[in-house]
């Protein structure tokens, strides 16, 4: 297949066979460009993308991943996404360009995915973009270096798995809560897919996202460079054999047991007040419904229960009419510290059982403005935070109270509030602490007619997947959806047209997953993968305009056009 913007550039002359260290190239040349020491610049050939019309179509091919995140959903089609882009980077006439394709690319895929975020953000979304995008300026190089060219086979077999980690390492840096979290993992488009899933239960979503980005890498090859199809075949294989041994080594087992929750989403109706009436009369219809927990979203309490005990015996009288505890959440300035918290608080029949949640990693601009004496000016361009919640200190797992549910006594729940269910490590640490079903309590109703609601939901897929827990996603607007420990959706999802409830029999898990008891091992392979990389020195070979001009051990002086053999090089 010819790729319209592909071109294999042409050096002043050509190299004595077997004299290049890979196949196709010349000694100590540019990866990418065939170009050794001494060699003329080569002008680009004609038709070729080159400035600003060049970074466009990066920024362009760098969006297309987008595509495989819910709600286009297109899970398939992240295995072929990253290939437009890798196949430009490849193409670049130096390691400054390629990092610039990396960069506009990087740009792209953040606008695209985090999109829905305009209408809050406005022209600061772009300004966020363009910072984080440079975290794939590296990476680009790193493609460039691994794949462009000819590259050997030994080469391009490096590349199926430098690649990758590089990518890999590039979601780590991002996934910083300072830095916005860890929304838009490229692993976190196969959530619908059961073989996704089990690779999450082994490695989390770091591993899915590993193999994602290395299939790309190697449908790159194949298309790119035919001598190495058979390189490009070969790691297509070793993918499969490793979904195939994640199938096996990552097999739920199964638990005994399950346990009975009711979601409660009341619908887009703003006012606090009129939230939590019509909560309050949407849970009095799960009266004789057996339920183990009643969960309402985020911001279903919009004052503090302290100081509001008219509130708590409502509540109280409710958990008594359903004969099972609510975990609502509270989204208030507390009376007992200063500042506003958002928090999850159990209530029982006879009133808060004192368990509470205050949530730990908050939105950026949406709950605090980072460096707000430097960037508090985004109050005025969008819908940034006008004051900064305060943080929670430690994660928490309740104990719930007896219940009329066929869940086991002593049923502990891990909560989890709007975007903390985007960070493996903070399920997985629940599950480590004796959670046995975890609970996202969430909000979207700001982003209510975009992808966000619908991608939201997804998180709590992989969550249950890794931690081998049920999870319940319950929100205040939809998308409300439960999720068996194997990953699998339960029962319906609701709309975000809906106001209703739902009632849900989970299956409670069965023991650790892989990934549980092992933690991020992939990252850690990823970032071995990438020093063993630095250490052999290839991946970052400077450009040739960046090195002195130099000569083939044993090879003779060469003649310039001012030299001489009685005067060299004058």
């Amino acid at each position: 297949m010819r790729i319209p913007f592909a071109h294999r550039p042409e050096t002043a002359g050509t190299a004595a066979p077997g004299a290049g260290t890979d196949a196709g190239t010349t000694p100590g040349a540019d990866p990418g460009t065939g170009a050794g020491p001494g060699t003329a610049a080569v002008a680009p050939p004609r038709g070729r993308l080159h400035g600003l019309g060049r970074s466009g179509f990066a920024f362009l091919l760098g969006a297309l991943p987008a595509l495989a995140f819910p709600e286009p959903g297109l899970w398939w089609w992240a295995y072929l996404a990253l290939v437009p882009w890798l196949l430009l980077i490849r193409t670049a006439p130096d390691q400054r360009r390629a990092g610039l394709d990396g960069w506009c690319g990087g740009i792209g895929f953040m606008v695209a995915v985090h999109h829905w975020l305009l209408p809050s953000l406005h022209v600061f979304l772009l300004v966020i973009a363009a910072l984080l995008g440079l975290l794939w300026l590296p990476w680009g190089r790193l493609v460039r270096s691994m794949l462009g060219g000819t590259p050997s086979p030994r080469r391009a077999a490096a590349a199926l798995l430098v690649v990758p980690s590089g990518w890999l390492l590039v979601e780590l840096v991002r996934s910083w809560q300072g830095l916005g979290g860890p929304w838009g993992l490229l692993g976190a488009g196969q959530w619908q897919v059961q073989a996704g899933l089990r690779l999450a239960s082994v490695g989390g979503v770091w591993l899915v996202t590993l193999l994602v980005v290395a299939v790309n890498t190697a449908v790159a090859l194949f298309l790119s460079v035919p001598s190495l199809r058979r390189t490009a075949v070969a790691g297509l294989l070793c993918c499969a054999l490793l979904v195939g041994l994640a199938w096996w080594a990552g097999a739920p087992s199964r638990g005994t047991g399950t346990v009975r929750i009711a979601v409660v989403q009341p619908g887009l109706i703003p006012p606090p007040g009129q939230r939590f009436d019509r909560g309050e009369e949407l849970t009095r219809t799960l009266a004789g419904q057996r339920l183990d927990l009643v969960v309402w979203g985020e911001s279903s309490v919009g004052m503090d229960l302290a100081a509001r005990p008219d509130l708590t015996a409502r509540l109280t009288t409710l958990a008594r009419t359903v004969d099972a505890p609510i975990l609502v959440n509270v989204d208030a300035r507390r009376s007992d510290r200063p500042g506003i918290f958002k928090s999850a608080i159990l209530v029982g029949r006879d009133g808060p059982t004192g368990e509470r949640y205050d949530k730990m990693r908050l939105v950026p601009f949406g709950e605090y403005i980072p460096a707000r004496p430097v960037l508090g000016w985004a109050t005025s361009v969008g819908k940034a935070a006008v004051e900064d919640r305060r943080r929670g200190t430690a994660p928490v797992v309740m104990t719930l109270p007896e219940s009329a549910g066929p869940g086991p006594s002593g049923l502990r729940i891990g909560p989890l509030i709007c975007f903390e269910t985007a960070f493996p490590d903070m399920s997985r640490q629940l599950a480590r602490d004796g959670a046995d079903v975890l609970v996202a309590q969430s909000s979207t109703s700001t982003f209510q007619h975009s992808w966000a609601p619908a991608q939201h939901a997804s998180l709590g897929a992989l969550r249950a997947a890794e931690t081998g827990r049920p999870t319940v996603h319950a929100t205040l607007t939809g998308i409300s959806a439960v999720y068996g420990p194997d990953g699998r959706r339960i029962g319906p999802e609701l709309g975000t047209a809906d106001s209703t409830t739902a009632v849900y029999a989970l299956p409670l898990g069965g023991g650790p997953t892989l990934y549980e008891r092992l933690g991020d091992w992939a990252v850690y392979g990823a970032f071995a993968v990438i020093v063993l990389a630095f250490l052999g020195g290839r991946p970052w070979r400077r450009p040739p305009v960046l090195r002195r001009p130099g000569r083939a051990p044993g090879a003779p002086r060469t003649r310039t056009a001012r030299g001489s053999a009685g005067r060299p090089g004058r």
